[in-house]
């Protein structure tokens, strides 16, 4: 109590430089905040010592970013009408002029391959040198394309009526900020195209999904701070009767979320969906340590009559507990940093950081800013009786009091259900999940999927081990096979490879005739590899499917948005049939020798994708276990007593549990956004605790009352601020329900229901305790007098 004491000395005392130093200093924030850039990448939930992580890393290396196409589709059986084909081919030139694009595939912009036996090489010719003038000019185009099986499934659809173009992105500008106009300058030309030719145009494709993802994330970020600001000041309003006490709250957190802004900036770190909350959040969280102050300051200002007195003894009766909560709250955000991954690592960091700076400033800048002020009115203190609220307070304090059997029973039936609800919990995540199903993102997608199969890359990197090994018959053969497996999975499109390419190669080699389009033998492949003059001094443009040493390739192919739990069924299926395939000798029966074997991997967006999701479930258990722990040892530290840390830490798990089981009842899935729900909730349930039994603490300490009086007192007194704080932290998180990510929705409704439950558990299931303890002592000193008569 002497530090707290000589803080509010030491504050009142030195406001003029401790203002100014808050306010110079929240300034530098805000101009590290003006830098901040949003994240496009995939987001990095893996650690990167984690094996899927590192070879999903080797591979960008070698072959850049596998999520670099964006896709627009229309379903038309008009497309080779020559006014539509022509505008058709228009948006395509349209949209390759665009700085930053590297390639556009599609009907009106594609190559044919020609066998020049004069110089022994192939030439690759565009299949449309110019826009075309005659209806039969755009019948042989379409007759030519019918004959290249290359392109089947690719920029048609196999029954021929939608038709899709492929943008690829420059990688130099697929994560910078100008992806962003360049995908919305191809949005506004495809959009342009459709309404102009009465087509309904459909974008997709890992680029556009992520800027059109970030661009919701940017807007809702904005969207939710104005709201949280909004709900806080209206029942600041509501409580206290002033607009001055309403304001002063909201420019005091104001400045603890420029803070949290210029944190991410100041360790160049770039806005996710997640990080995306925290200015909000801290709103949210924030305004609870000035409900505190203000409280404490009007309690003692009606007690004394004097304003310095109060503002001293609010810092020195309110400061220890608040910070003790904060600390508790920064806990559930902390261990987040010791998942590994940098994702939540980041997010971890920053949130917890951000939640005790706005503590700091909230204990300095609200005394100053009351020193400055008025005293407060009559008016602005009539909260201080609040008669409904002590009516309803003293209706706890008689349950608790006298139907304590009730309450365990109660409280027992609904943990045993939510126990089973837990069962049922998966770890299931989609790309567009957290997406409505009338969204144009999800619509386009499953446009695409109905289609094209899917647009996330589901990729094999392969391995030979040997310089020139990729071009070996054995390894063509082997690729060829693996293929064939992946056909049978309808979720899967058709491959792009080398095997594909040479394909396409001895069909025109042999003419041009589709029914060649086939791997050819090994007296034929040596026959096509005397063209391969083809391919000199051009090596760099075949670089992403083979290195130049000829020992690394990839496969790849798309897979629909079916699902982690799905894409991991197929996973562990091709993965063990794809090293049986390159390692396996049927002849022998046997595996070849380490040295001799292919390393092929399963690897792509999708991949590590689902890899992250099934991370963040074993994540789970283990972050909530760890936040438990550390505010367990919090609680050790401030009472030194076993049995008040099992008091203190069981009334803040219960509501946890009883969340799980609802998301298992609800069919809720663990996704990054969900997994936020029980470490956050159990850190701010906390704070609600260690309010409630550092008051009940010091009844004991200087009423000298018995524990039952002690109870009841404390509810008394510290119930009205654990319900201002409940409410607003209710209604702080229920300004997530406005946002159009469904897991953001859930993650606003569970911590809502959550923190409800906290301040109910600790209102009445934690005095219920206590009370049983008091009971329990009771009749040990009853014993103890029986056994000297």
């Amino acid at each position: 109590m002497l530090f707290w004491l000589n803080l509010s000395k030491f504050i009142l005392r030195n406001r003029a430089w401790l203002a100014a130093l808050v306010i110079v200093t929240t300034a530098f924030m805000g101009y590290k905040a003006s830098g901040i850039r949003l994240s496009y990448e995939l987001a990095k939930i893996l650690p990167a010592s984690d094996p899927n992580y590192k070879q999903y890393e080797e591979f960008k290396a070698r072959y850049g970013e596998d999520g670099s196409v964006m896709v627009v589709g229309i379903q038309t059986d008009s497309l080779y009408n020559l006014p539509l084909y022509n505008a058709w081919y228009e948006l395509s030139q349209e949209i390759k002029a665009i700085d930053g694009i590297k390639n556009v595939l599609s009907n009106a912009d594609l190559f044919e391959i020609v066998r020049n036996d004069s110089l022994n090489r192939f030439d690759f010719k565009p299949l449309v040198s110019q826009q075309p003038t005659t209806q039969a000019e755009v019948d042989s185009i379409k007759a030519k394309i019918a004959a290249m099986p290359f392109y089947q499934g690719f920029v048609v659809s196999e029954d021929g009526r939608a038709h899709l173009m492929a943008i690829t992105f420059d990688q130099k500008k697929l994560n910078s900020k100008s992806r962003i106009d360049i995908a919305t300058e191809i949005k506004e030309r495809a959009l342009a195209f459709g309404e102009k030719n009465g087509q309904e145009v459909h974008l997709s494709g890992m680029p556009y999904i992520r800027t059109e993802f970030m661009a919701k994330v940017s807007r809702e970020m904005s969207l939710f701070m104005l709201l949280a600001f909004g709900v806080t000041i209206v029942i600041l309003l509501v409580f206290f009767r002033s607009f001055v006490v309403a304001l002063a709250a909201a420019f005091v957190v104001g400045l603890g979320v420029v803070w949290s802004l210029g944190l991410i900036g100041l360790f160049d770190y770039r806005i996710t969906i997640l990080s995306g909350l925290i200015p909000p959040l801290l709103i949210v969280i924030g305004i609870p340590n000035c409900i505190f102050l203000v409280n404490k300051y009007h309690e003692e200002y009606a007690r004394t009559g004097d304003k310095f007195q109060a503002l001293a003894l609010s810092i020195e009766k309110s400061s220890e507990t608040t910070f003790w909560a904060n600390v508790t709250t920064a806990i559930g955000f902390g261990v987040f940093c010791f998942t590994g991954s940098a994702f939540l690592s980041e997010f971890g960091l920053v949130a917890s950081l951000s939640v005790l700076i706005t503590f700091a400033i909230s204990v300095i800048m609200i005394p100053i800013i009351f020193s400055l002020l008025p005293t407060p009115s009559t008016r602005q203190m009539g909260h201080l009786e609040a008669r409904r609220i002590n009516a309803f307070l003293t209706f706890i304090g008689s349950m608790v009091r006298d139907r304590r059997p009730a309450i365990y029973s109660v409280v027992g039936g609904l943990v045993l259900l939510s126990v089973y609800g837990m069962t049922r919990i998966t770890a299931v995540g989609y790309v567009v999940d957290d997406l409505p199903q009338n969204d144009p993102l999800y619509t386009d997608l499953k446009f695409f999927e109905k289609h094209f199969k899917g647009v996330m890359p589901f990729e094999v990197a392969i391995d030979t081990q040997r310089p020139g090994g990729v071009l070996e018959p054995q390894t063509l053969t082997k690729i060829r096979v693996m293929q064939r497996e992946f056909e049978k999975y309808s979720e899967i499109t058709r491959p792009l490879s080398l095997v594909e390419a040479i394909k396409f190669f001895y069909q025109s080699y042999r003419g041009g005739d589709p029914k060649y389009y086939r791997v050819p033998g090994a007296l034929e492949l040596n026959k096509l590899a005397s063209y391969a003059s083809t391919f000199k001094g051009k090596e760099s443009q075949f670089k992403g499917f083979m290195d130049s040493t000829r020992r690394y390739t990839r496969v790849s192919f798309q897979i629909a948005d079916v699902g982690t739990r799905r894409i991991t069924e197929v996973y562990e299926q091709l993965q063990p049939r794809i090293d049986t395939i390159f390692n396996y000798d049927q002849t022998a029966g046997s595996w070849v020798p380490k040295e001799e074997r292919i390393e092929a991997r399963l690897t792509g967006n999708s991949v590590v994708f689902t890899k992250g999701n099934d991370y963040l479930q074993e994540n789970l258990l283990e972050s909530t276990l760890l936040a438990i722990g550390l505010i367990s040892l919090i609680m050790a530290f401030i009472f030194g007593n076993l049995r008040m840390i099992l008091i203190a830490v069981i009334p803040s798990t219960i509501p946890l549990v009883i969340t799980a089981g609802l998301m298992g009842y609800f069919d809720i899935h663990i996704k990054p956004s969900t997994i936020l729900i029980f470490s956050i909730a159990f850190g701010l349930s906390s704070d609600g605790t260690i309010y409630f039994l550092t008051k009940y603490k010091d009844e004991l300490r200087n009423g000298r009352a018995s524990i039952a009086d002690a109870v009841s007192r404390t509810i008394q007194s510290t119930g009205i601020s654990m319900f201002y704080t409940a409410i607003i932290l209710f209604a702080g998180f229920s300004i997530f329900g406005a946002s159009t990510f469904q897991g953001t929705v859930v993650l606003g409704i569970l911590v809502s229901i959550t923190l409800l439950m906290g301040m109910t558990s600790n209102l009445i299931l934690l005095p219920a305790f206590l009370m049983s303890l008091d009971k329990r002592m009771q009749r040990k000193e009853a014993r103890k007098k029986l056994a000297k008569i």
